[in-house]
């Protein structure tokens, strides 16, 4: 081989070297050679996740972006990101971090915000909400195995139980096997009342078989249907009685509601008051007459000499017994 056909060899694995070396340098600086770097956001969170740099961020499934670096900060983690340029993310987006797989690698998914809001300035910090981890998910997995493990170790111990401690299942047998006669009398009992409802004895056994007593029963439910219909019907006049007196129609709602008839019965009440009154204080002719006992005896007393006058008229005459009346009198 000569010195031309070596050269020439060497000076291309030189140049595959150099391709690979780009290609590698491509993926590893995920194929921004040529391009900006656009901006960075800062996205904090309780944990990472095993998010590392080189990450894809994506908005709403699409990427936009890498994790250009992740950091502590004090009481949390936070993950740098570098979104591409020209891609603008709302001040309400929220980032969350994403499994791509069960082996696949974490990534930085963002939602789109709401439309109209602004975008965020390079070096702003996006909202973060935590999403379920598959370790914590198996984590919790493996408690409710074991609790489920624990809780059908109980139920088996309950049902089978051991000698000391009989299970339900035992527990059953013997309740069964003590109470066998008994219950072979309740089930020829429960023959015995099958039976005579079949042949319709009794009020059950009637109301099953007979058609009267249905038909009975039929009507006194139509029977029952009609009063309460006459019972709303009544309650229906109750209320439009009820609404014209609340309206003040008729005598009773004039009485309740009318102002003028209520005036005049209160100067009624007021002019019985005085009357009785006055009637007991004994003013005026009936006042006298019901508590002055003079007049009571004044009456008695010219009732009896009325009386002896005309006693003593005799044969007299219609004249001279009017002059001797006149006379007793007055």
């Amino acid at each position: 081989m000569n010195t031309a056909q070596q050269s020439a060899r060497v000076g291309l694995f030189f140049l595959l070297g150099i391709a690979l070396t780009w290609v590698t340098w491509e993926t590893l600086s995920d194929g921004k050679l040529f391009k900006k770097n656009g901006y960075t956001l800062i996205a904090g969170f309780e944990n990472l996740r095993e998010l590392k740099q080189g990450d894809e961020v994506r908005l709403a499934g699409v990427k936009v972006g890498a994790v250009a670096q992740t950091r502590l900060a004090g009481r949390r983690a936070e993950a740098v990101l570098r979104i591409d340029p020209g891609v603008r993310i709302a001040a309400d987006a929220t980032a969350s971090i994403v499994m791509a797989g069960l082996i696949g690698t974490n990534y930085i998914g963002l939602d789109l915000g709401t439309p109209g809001a602004p975008a965020l300035a390079d070096g702003a910090e996006l909202r973060t909400k935590v999403t379920p981890d598959l370790n914590a998910i198996m984590s919790d997995l493996g408690n409710l195995g074991q609790k489920l493990d624990g809780a059908l170790s109980s139920l088996t111990a309950s049902m089978g139980g051991d000698a000391k401690n009989p299970g339900l299942f035992q527990k059953l047998d013997r309740l069964v096997t003590d109470n066998s006669a008994k219950i072979d009398t309740t089930m020829t009992n429960l023959a015995s009342v099958t039976e005579k409802l079949n042949k319709g004895e009794g009020t059950l056994g009637r109301l099953i078989n007979d058609s009267t007593v249905h038909d009975q029963l039929v009507a006194t439910v139509i029977e029952i249907k009609g009063v309460a219909t006459e019972a709303k019907t009544f309650v229906a006049n109750a209320q439009a009685i009820v609404d014209q007196v609340k309206m003040g129609k008729g005598t009773l709602g004039a009485l309740i509601f009318d102002e003028t008839a209520g005036n005049d019965i209160k100067v009624v009440a007021a002019n019985l008051r005085d009357i009785s009154q006055k009637l007991a204080k004994g003013e005026g002719t009936l006042g006298k007459l019901l508590n002055d006992d003079s007049l009571y005896l004044g009456v008695q007393s010219t009732l009896k000499k009325a009386d002896r006058a005309i006693d003593g008229l005799g044969d007299t005459g219609p004249i001279t017994a009017v002059g001797v009346a006149a006379q007793v009198l007055f």
